[in-house]
């Protein structure tokens, strides 16, 4: 069956999901739950609308069932993300290419919060504080209860977590020590980037550059760096070819940690960075 939407009003009271869903769509009560583990089921009531998850679940007279069925989407795998740190409120994880920041309609299981909450040996929530291209690896933040994800939040939203990229790029990029930034707006927001050289390759004309951002617009780093001549590699939408994958990484993180109020500094290891070999 081609992708499909099934939106189903609820009028008789104990219906089940699955019984419904299976009904509606021709799929086997096995596909379905496997869809509703995906996230691709949804169900709207007075409380808002939510992924539904719980196969026996009764559902409300009023409410509205959704199901959004994309056998790419939910046939799709994700390389295994990589804890660095576990802080107990909140961990630190390496974030592989290919997988997901925050999830669709059509699915979230190949986001790294729902990785985590199906793998975690302590099945707690992950919820997330930061956004990483789908693109790109590194270092990410995730909560494990509201309170802190809120607190860690509010530390993005007052640039009091400094955050640090590494990009190979095609082209010499600049003079070593020379910082360029970068200030055309996205989508008409205010947008800010600093970069500098770390090392160059002549023979391959690449370049390694170490890269702050004052705001966080989407592919800020891609647009701005390829917008002024400099694509970084792998970059399949903003010119740097499609030879290999995008080679961005966040690459350390340090805050005042709102838990416990010490100082916290993580590093992506070497083998995870962009390199020029």
């Amino acid at each position: 069956m081609p992708a499909s939407e099934f939106h189903i009003d609820i009028s008789q009271p104990d219906c089940q999901a699955t019984t419904l869903l299976a009904e509606y769509s021709s799929l086997s009560i096995t596909q379905i739950k496997q869809a509703m583990q995906k996230g691709a089921v949804w169900l709207s009531n007075e409380q808002g609308t939510n992924r539904l998850r719980r196969a026996k679940k009764k559902l409300p007279v009023g409410a509205q069932l959704h199901f959004y069925y994309n056998p790419k989407v939910l046939g799709a795998s994700i390389e295994e993300p990589v804890l660095i740190a576990d802080e107990g409120d909140y961990s630190v994880w390496i974030k592989p290419r290919g997988v997901f920041s925050q999830g669709s309609k059509w699915g979230d299981h190949c986001t790294i919060m729902r990785w985590i909450e199906t793998n975690d040996r302590q099945h707690r929530p992950a919820f997330s504080i930061h956004r990483l291209d789908r693109a790109a690896t590194g270092l990410m933040l995730i909560g494990h209860g509201k309170n802190t994800t809120k607190q860690l939040s509010e530390l993005f939203a007052k640039k009091l977590i400094h955050k640090v990229y590494q990009a190979v790029v095609i082209g010499r990029f600049s003079q070593p020590g020379e910082i360029l930034t970068y200030n055309k707006d996205i989508d008409g927001r205010k947008s800010v980037t600093h970069a500098r050289l770390l090392e160059y390759n002549q023979r391959m004309d690449h370049s390694l550059v170490e890269v702050i951002i004052e705001t966080g617009r989407k592919h800020q780093i891609r647009r701005h760096l390829s917008e002024a001549g400099f694509a970084v590699l792998g970059d399949r939408l903003y010119n740097g070819g499609d030879e290999q994958d995008l080679q961005l990484a966040a690459v350390s993180l340090a805050f005042r940690c709102p838990v416990n109020d010490e100082d916290k500094s993580f590093h992506l290891p070497d083998s995870f960075r962009p390199s020029l070999s």
